[in-house]
């Protein structure tokens, strides 16, 4: 569904407004990019802690959801905070590291809790890291740190915020699949409601939860068969 088209009235923009039954005068656009803008932030999020296994990403990106940064001499922590388009780096899903050899190879994700030695002591003596301790969402600690430096030695994947709506948008479509693109209208509809004291209130609400169930349903676990796997101690080996 197109965010706005005021020949055919079937965008997202005129949908919620007739849900509304009001004109853009009494809702204008302003107010339904953010509740659209507010819809998304919604779904990537849920998308993201619903399910670790499913990578979600706004379609609307036009580059994938890959970065690199420089390995540091003696450095642990690492900081990425926006993609190369300005993007806010929600989560981390995979670090790969730049080995003598010039292959990138897959550091092993780990935990404070699975440290069974001292944090000081875990890895104390710098070489090529093996280990990450994810310590924000955004944020990663190396075990050992790296013992030299390396340009694009650090290739990391990652969850982001989603392509946000703006007033002059038009044939854009939200980033997410088809069966989503609902919850658009109805969240702007409920929204300005709410606000204006309309009297389609009680019936947009209905329409919201039903949407929010129906959110719920599409971003359930994919993968319930899978074995729980018991987690380990790791301790160093030098």
């Amino acid at each position: 569904m197109v965010f706005s088209n005021s020949t055919t009235k079937l965008g997202i923009v005129e949908q919620a407004r007739v849900k509304m039954r009001v004109d853009s005068t009494q809702w204008p656009v302003e107010n339904i990019v953010t509740s659209c803008n507010a819809w998304l932030d919604k779904l990537i999020n849920y998308g993201i802690g619903s399910d670790r296994h499913f990578q979600l990403d706004d379609t609307n990106h036009t580059k994938l959801p890959i970065g690199t940064a420089n390995l540091i001499a003696d450095q642990s922590d690492y900081s990425f905070l926006t993609d190369q388009q300005g993007n806010r780096i929600l989560n981390l899903t995979r670090i790969d590291i730049l080995d003598p050899s010039g292959l990138y190879r897959q550091l092993i994700p780990i935990d404070q809790a699975q440290i069974g030695v001292a944090l000081g002591e875990f890895e104390k003596v710098a070489n090529l890291p093996i280990y990450y301790d994810k310590i924000a969402d955004n944020i990663i600690r190396v075990y050992p740190k790296p013992a030299t430096s390396v340009s694009g030695g650090i290739k990391y994947y990652f969850q982001r915020s989603p392509s946000y709506f703006v007033t002059t948008d038009t044939t854009k479509q939200p980033g997410v699949a088809n069966v989503l693109h609902e919850g658009f209208v109805v969240k702007s509809a409920y929204d300005g409601a709410l606000t204006l004291e309309l009297p389609v209130l009680n019936g947009l609400t209905i329409e919201m939860q039903r949407v929010e169930k129906e959110v719920e349903k599409y971003f359930e676990n994919r993968l319930t068969d899978e074995p729980q796997i018991l987690m380990m101690k790791y301790r160093s080996s030098r």
